[in-house]
């Protein structure tokens, strides 16, 4: 893979690539890296795509946006500032998952002329989030520690120990799967202190404790539309957020051509998790497209 650097929406991104042909976009989670992509991205090459997978801004090695800013709105204008900035054109496709996944749903209502087709892997689209029910809101416990202002002294504490327990929590523990370079890799994103307090920016932003749920939540305008391009929606069934009966409700609600797969097993990393199944699946979804 190539790595390059680029300055998009006035933030200097560093990325990997692979291959040629129209635009991929790739987004990782929070503390996450591009390597969640790393099986994907050669299948994304070799069906004739420009496989592009940034570290979102406040990331390392990503620059910190100079304001501060983290909303969803930022994370989706970074997208499709990306898309301008790397050349894409109508034929692009953008992939997200957890945090990426928020910024994917987004940028694809700001400019949904930039995007053909789209990837979104372990957050739904928000309607089907809610009512949350006990069982998702103790799953959900982080959004509401990382509020706090005490959670910069925590979550570095014994080697980011609280991300380990965060990682395994949500990762369903899979047989057979390791995650440990991943989180190696991801705790290096925040090293630094004032990249861990924009990581945690991510929560305080985006799901305020007085306005989050309610009618001035800024946030809800913008994740609440559905996309207007077909979209592939991947969940993990050790991912309680969605069970087999949503996952019809969601693929129904969705453009025609969208599809959906909730993977047996699997955790809140599906391209790590269970990479021949996910890999095999977008490279169907993507296959009918038009000529570059």
């Amino acid at each position: 893979m190539r790595h390059h650097r680029i300055t998009a929406n006035g933030i200097d991104f560093s990325y990997v690539e692979q291959g040629d042909g129209p635009l991929a976009l790739l987004l990782h989670g929070m503390v996450e890296t591009p390597r969640i992509y790393r099986h994907l991205i050669p299948v994304l090459a070799d069906a004739g795509y420009r496989a592009v997978a940034p570290s979102l801004r406040a990331f390392a090695p990503t620059g910190l946006p100079a304001d501060g800013s983290m909303t969803v709105a930022d994370l989706a204008t970074d997208a499709n500032a990306l898309h301008e900035a790397l050349g894409g054109d109508a034929n692009a496709v953008i992939i997200g998952s957890d945090w990426g996944a928020y910024a994917t749903w987004g940028a694809l209502n700001q400019a949904p002329e930039r995007w053909s087709k789209a990837v979104v892997a372990t957050i739904p689209p928000l309607r089907f989030l809610r009512p949350l029910d006990p069982a998702m809101i103790h799953k959900l416990g982080h959004f509401f520690f990382f509020q706090m202002a005490v959670a910069e002294q925590i979550v570095p504490q014994d080697d980011f120990a609280y991300l380990e327990w965060l990682w395994d929590y949500w990762s369903g523990n899979v047989p057979g799967v390791d995650l440990t370079e991943d989180i190696e890799a991801g705790k290096d994103t925040v090293r630094e202190p004032a990249r861990l307090r924009l990581a945690l920016e991510l929560y305080r932003q985006n799901f305020p404790v007085d306005t989050f749920g309610t009618d001035r939540w800024e946030g809800g305008a913008l994740l609440s539309e559905l996309p207007t391009q077909p979209t592939l929606y991947l969940h993990g069934t050790e991912d309680p957020s969605v069970t087999e009966e949503s996952l019809t409700e969601i693929v129904a609600a969705l453009p025609a051509g969208s599809d959906g797969l909730l993977l047996k097993g699997a955790g809140h990393f599906p391209f790590i998790e269970r990479p021949d199944e996910v890999n095999e699946r977008v490279r169907a979804f993507l296959a009918d497209r038009p000529a570059a």
